[in-house]
Parts: structure tokens; C-alpha cells; sequence
């Protein structure tokens, strides 16, 4: 693996160490290219926003300015050619089109690439990316030179500043090559010292010019700092050296030269705008600059890494906290119960604690759903299908871990709606369907659980076409099967309804795996088809891996938990009768359903309490849409608890997905539910 070679930005002391920099560009370049992925895949050239042009153009503006700071030329140079196309689309000299969006949709891919190889110290100067690289520059370069439409009004003497106002070419504000004086304000600052950093940068880079406070070094009443500067470098510059010290619209720059009084001076009347995100403040008048948003001053940027630490300190802090109530109940001092009456207080500040440091890791799943209008695009344009994307719940918030985990479950069942579903224009109008398919997704939260759904508007499913095709495939089925069993093979290893294998689908593997995944994520997956209507794949999944609500059950001396979200009933076996299947197998009759019976004392090898032989309890639970009754001595009570991975302090073991620590100190087996029903079938 070979360094990625750098080239230190013109005017910028080669000694001057930038690398410090360079995790917060890659953040920030990322979320710009996602942000401009999002807007071109909004944008409507029928009806053009310049405003949303404009907020395409900053986005590529900002990731040129980042990476020509630090010298990754192989960045600057693709989007510096995105820009120039942005230019001329946001100047109304080109009409947007097709190719043009394809154009830079292919343009961020191969950024976001570049970016990777950056972060990870990889050589990004090999063939095939100098190649893709140049051909994509050359692409946007020849759609940025097509002829004006007759209706547009061409301005070649007029360039539109970010956010919209106009100024001319030869204007020095904001050009870099002559010397000039600027009126520098930085703030609202929440930390003051923060200003004292891009005082700095003058230290640091003496190329830059001179900064002079103007406020004797005291913030005003509104927390801002004034300055004088004086320096040849372009305000785009010096927004991004600015940028990695203090929020951008944090930022105002006025130019205070005589140039730029004459020239406020011509003007019929005096005008102030608002400054705009990582962009100079172009006006004529000394207005104040506007505060920054209450978002901006109150988030902090946080490695996931420091937020599990501090997730598994509280979970240990919670176990503390439980071991301690135990003992506290088990003493016989005449002082337990003050000490129970202090306890009672810990665990519901403990608890709060809890659930504050779990919400620090709840983020929307709009970051999962935000992939898929580009995906859809990408798609329909391979099949020959029209489709429209419709998102619901998309500030829904789910664990991080499970955020990552989930996304290619998804991705599969998005496709498979796409391919399988959604039919061609010419199919649908014969159907007296739109065109256009229509695909949604939508999340909510259900109880303890997260409830996200895939639907489409396609053909539906077609049970006879699913039975036949799963006789061909030697698979053991009949025409009395319930429209569940017959849903359910779908999601067989190596079954699939297409009679051809495509580069999208035909394997019969995207819905086993699927269902893998989720049962892995300690959820369910469900179809519901409505034939000539649609499909609605329906996934349930708990809001987070890290904590649990579980029912804890006793078999002999041991204790185990069964996640409570699992739980459908439990019973007395002396109320029920249990009949005897095939010699030794046991089922047990739970509301005119015959239920199969599972004793877990089978299941870990431990022996049972003679005592209970009699008067056992039945757990009734499910999982996949299947039930299965679960035989145990007792039910010992119902508690969160915190969730500690098996295989990474032991190995895996077969019936076991998790464990965890009693308030005794006591290790506890949390039951793999999914393993049960599996072992019922068999």
C-alpha cells in the first residue's frame, strides 16, 4: 500500500502540517457529496429551483475548496469540472437534462472513491482511476460547452455569487493576486478561544497577510470577535482554512477598501444579504451579521468508539447497581430499608442515565432511506421500469448498530420489489395502472420495537406460480398449505420465481439472506401480498442490541432469559393437556392450535427440579410467524437487563444468542428464540 503522494496548496508554507485537518475534511466533504446526490435526485428540470442549483453548486464548491487546501489534486480537478457545469446551470446559460445529472451523479461515486482511498493512505494514481478520472472530467467539460437554449439569457459579463447575488467578473472581492482590506466577524461563539485558533493560522502561514483584532481581544455583548485582515487570498480560501476552527456561517467577511466603497457607492440603493453556510458576506452596508442556528452551536462531532465505551461503563454501572439492590434485599439489618429506599433512588437515576447515554447512539433511519432514490434511479433505468419513491417515518430513530446491520436487508427488498413487482409502462397502462410503479418505505416505532415497511403497487404474488416453482425444486409442499407456509418459501435458500438468471436477481439467495439477517438482529420479516395490487414486506426489530427486556426462567438451579418482545403467553401445564406426536415429540393445544413443546432442560442439558414435575410452566413464544411452547420450572420475575456478546468472551453456542449478569453476579443465558423454532421443525 503506497502513501497517497500530496501536493501542498500554493501560498501555504510547505512545513506547515495540514494532516491534523484531514479528518474533519473527509467528514465533511462526505455529507456535502451525499447532500448533492440527494438534491440532484429531487431536482425537476421541468420545473427548475436555481435555489437547489445553487445549493448543488456549495456542495461541490466546498469539497474543491477542501481538497485543493490540501493538496489532493485528483479531487479538486473532478469537481472543479463539476463546478464549472454547475456554473452554467445555475447562470440559466444551460438547461438541465438527463445526462448532465448522470454525469455528476457518476462524478460523486468516483469522489466518494477518491475520499476512501485518501482516508485509508491508499494510492489513488493508478490506471484505471486516472482513466475514469479523466473520462468523467471530459464528459462534464463537453455537456458545460452546449449551446445556449434560444430562450435562455446568456450573461457573460455577470457571475452569480453563491446564494444568488451578482457581481462582475473583474470585481477584486473575493480574488485572490491583489492585496486588500476586509472587516473580519467571527461568531456567536459558545468558546471564545476558538477565534484565538484562526488568529493563529496568521502565525502559522505567514502567506496569508496580517489579522488585527479590532475589539481589544473582548468579545462584544453577542459573543463575537472583530478583525481586520489584510491579505491577497480569495474568500473562498479563507473560509476553508476558517472552516476547521469555527462553523462556517459563523463566519462574516465585509471588504472595507476603498474599491469597494466606490463601488457600494454607484449603486442605486444600499442592499444586505444574509450570509449563507461556508460562504462571504458580499454587501454594501455594516449590518450585523445574523446569529448562527441553534443546531449549529449545539452539536458535537463524537467517534462512535468513545460512545461505546461510554455505553458499556453504564452497563456496568446498571449490573453494579442491580448486585447491590440484591444484596440490600437479602440483608436482615434493621438499616435495609433505608438502604432499599436509597436504592429505589439509584435505579431511577441509573436507569435515566441509561436510557440518555442509549439515545446519544439513536440516529433516524432517514440515513438508511436516503440510499434508495439513487439506487431506484440506477435500477429502473437497467430493467426499463418507471418508479417513484415514497418515504414515511424517516425521523424514526433506531440504534446505530442496528442502522448499519439493516441496510442490506433492505437494499434486497427494495430490488426485489423493483424487479419482481413493479411492472413494465407497457403492463401496468394495460392493467389501468400509471405508468409509473410507486415503492414505500416507511418506520415507526411499536411498543419496544421498530417497525419498518417495504411495499410496492406491482403485480402482487402469485401462490400457484410460487407452489410450482417450488415442486420443481423437489421441495416438500402441497395445494392444503396455509398462504403463510406457501409466503414463507420464498424465503428458502436457493428458491426463486424467475425462470432466467439476470444480473439482478434469479439465485435465490437475496430473501434467505434477508431473513437471516434479521433473525440474527433478534427480529421477524413477514409478507403480505394482495395479487394485482402489490406486496408489503413488514420487518420488526428491537430499538437496540446493547439492552434487553427479558423474562427470566428457572430450569433446576439454572436461570435463563427469554427476550420478553418473543413472549406471546404463559401457563401452567396442569391447565393444559399435551399429546403425544410421532412416539416422543410433544405438542400442547394453545387457542384451537396445536403448538409444538420444547422442554429446555432438553435443549442446555441440565436437569429439571423433581419438585415441579407436576405443576411446570409452558412459555408460549414465537419467531418467523412460528410458535413454539417453551417448558421451564418457573417464571422468576421481568426485568431490563444488559445485553454482553458470547462470542467475543467465549464462543458461540447452539439455543444461546447473548448473556448477561444478574443482580446475584450470576452469568444468565439469553434463549435464541429463532433456534427453538428451528429445532421444532425438525
Amino acid at each position: 500500500m503506497s502513501e497517497a503522494r500530496e501536493t501542498p496548496p500554493q501560498g501555504i508554507a510547505a512545513d506547515f502540517d495540514l494532516t491534523r485537518f484531514h479528518e474533519a475534511f473527509f467528514e465533511e466533504a462526505g455529507e456535502n457529496l451525499a447532500e448533492m446526490e440527494t438534491l440532484l435526485l429531487s431536482f425537476d428540470s421541468a420545473a427548475a429551483d436555481h435555489e437547489l442549483l445553487n445549493a448543488i453548486f456549495r456542495c461541490a464548491h466546498s469539497v474543491k475548496g477542501g481538497a485543493a487546501t490540501f493538496g489532493f489534486n485528483d479531487l479538486a480537478d473532478l469537481a472543479h469540472a463539476m463546478e464549472t457545469l454547475l456554473d452554467r446551470l445555475r447562470r440559466r446559460e444551460i438547461v438541465l437534462a438527463a445526462p448532465m445529472v448522470d454525469a455528476l451523479l457518476e462524478s460523486g461515486d468516483l469522489a466518494r472513491a477518491l475520499l476512501a482511498r485518501r482516508r485509508a493512505h491508499e494510492d489513488c494514481d493508478d490506471a484505471g482511476t486516472l482513466d475514469a478520472a479523466s473520462q468523467l472530467r471530459l464528459r462534464l467539460a463537453g455537456l458545460s460547452r452546449v449551446d445556449s437554449p434560444a430562450d435562455a439569457a446568456p450573461k457573460p459579463a455577470t457571475a452569480v455569487a453563491p446564494g444568488g447575488d451578482q457581481r462582475t467578473p473583474e470585481s477584486p472581492a473575493g480574488a485572490a493576486g491583489r492585496a486588500r482590506t476586509l472587516h473580519l466577524t467571527i461568531g456567536p461563539l459558545t468558546r471564545p478561544e476558538l477565534a484565538n485558533h484562526v488568529v493563529e493560522l496568521f502565525d502559522e502561514i505567514p502567506e496569508l497577510g496580517t489579522i488585527r483584532p479590532l475589539d481589544a481581544g473582548v468579545p462584544d455583548a453577542g459573543g463575537r470577535r472583530s478583525f481586520e485582515v489584510r491579505t491577497s487570498t480569495s474568500d473562498d480560501e479563507l473560509l476553508d482554512l476558517f472552516g476547521f476552527h469555527v462553523a462556517r456561517d459563523e463566519v462574516v467577511i465585509r471588504e472595507t477598501s476603498r474599491e469597494s466603497e466606490a463601488r457600494a457607492g454607484a449603486q442605486a440603493a444600499p442592499t444586505t444579504r444574509v450570509p449563507e453556510p461556508g460562504h462571504a458576506v458580499l454587501a454594501s452596508t455594516d449590518a450585523a451579521p445574523r446569529s448562527s442556528p441553534a443546531t449549529d452551536a449545539s452539536t458535537l462531532r463524537v467517534p462512535v468508539e468513545k460512545i461505546d465505551v461510554l455505553i458499556n461503563l453504564v452497563g456496568e454501572l446498571v449490573i453494579g447497581q442491580s448486585m447491590l439492590a440484591q444484596t440490600a434485599r437479602d440483608s436482615d439489618s434493621a438499616a435495609s430499608s433505608a438502604i432499599l429506599a436509597c436504592m429505589a433512588d439509584l435505579e431511577r437515576n441509573t436507569r435515566q442515565l441509561q436510557e440518555a447515554v442509549m439515545a446519544v447512539r439513536m440516529i433516524p433511519v432517514a440515513t438508511v432511506f436516503m440510499r434508495f432514490p439513487r439506487l431506484l434511479r440506477d435500477l429502473a433505468a437497467r430493467l426499463g421500469k418507471q418508479v417513484e419513491l415514497h418515504t414515511v417515518g424517516e425521523s424514526t430513530e433506531l440504534d446505530k448498530g442496528m442502522i448499519e446491520k439493516i441496510t442490506d436487508p433492505l437494499i434486497h427488498l427494495v430490488r426485489n420489489g423493483l424487479d419482481h413487482g413493479i411492472e413494465s409502462p407497457q403492463e401496468r397502462v394495460e392493467r389501468g395502472k400509471p405508468p409509473h410503479g410507486s415503492i414505500t418505505l416507511s418506520a415507526a416505532h411499536h411498543g419496544g420495537s421498530i417497525v419498518i415497511e417495504v411495499s410496492d403497487d406491482g403485480r402482487g404474488l402469485d401462490r400457484d406460480r410460487i407452489l410450482s416453482k417450488a415442486r420443481e425444486a423437489g421441495m416438500p409442499v402441497h395445494a392444503a398449505m396455509s398462504d403463510h407456509e406457501v409466503y414463507q418459501l420464498l424465503f428458502a435458500a436457493g428458491f426463486s420465481t424467475v425462470d432466467e438468471v439476470t444480473e439482478v436477481s434469479g439465485r435465490g439467495v437475496g430473501l434467505d439472506v434477508v431473513r437471516e439477517n434479521i433473525l440474527a438482529l433478534g427480529g421477524s420479516v413477514a409478507i403480505e401480498p394482495a395479487p394485482g395490487c402489490g406486496t408489503r414486506v413488514t420487518v420488526r426489530l428491537p430499538l437496540t442490541l446493547a439492552i434487553l427486556d427479558g423474562m427470566s426462567v428457572a430450569v433446576g438451579d439454572e436461570v435463563y432469559i427469554v427476550p420478553l418482545g418473543a413472549v406471546v403467553e404463559s401457563f401452567r401445564l396442569a391447565h393444559k393437556r399435551t399429546r403425544s406426536v410421532v412416539g416422543t415429540d410433544r405438542v400442547v393445544e394453545v387457542r384451537g392450535e396445536y403448538v409444538p413443546v420444547i422442554a429446555l432442560e432438553d435443549v442446555f442439558g441440565v436437569a429439571a427440579d423433581p419438585r415441579r414435575s407436576v405443576d411446570r410452566i409452558l412459555v408460549v413464544v414465537e419467531s418467523d410467524g412460528a410458535r413454539v411452547a417453551v417448558l421451564v420450572d418457573s417464571l422468576v420475575g421481568q426485568h431490563q437487563i444488559v445485553v454482553k456478546n458470547l462470542e467475543t468472551n467465549y464462543r458461540q453456542v447452539p439455543g444461546v444468542s447473548a448473556a448477561t449478569i444478574l443482580g446475584d453476579g450470576k452469568v444468565a443465558l439469553i434463549v435464541d428464540v429463532a433456534h427453538l423454532v428451528r429445532r421444532s421443525r425438525h
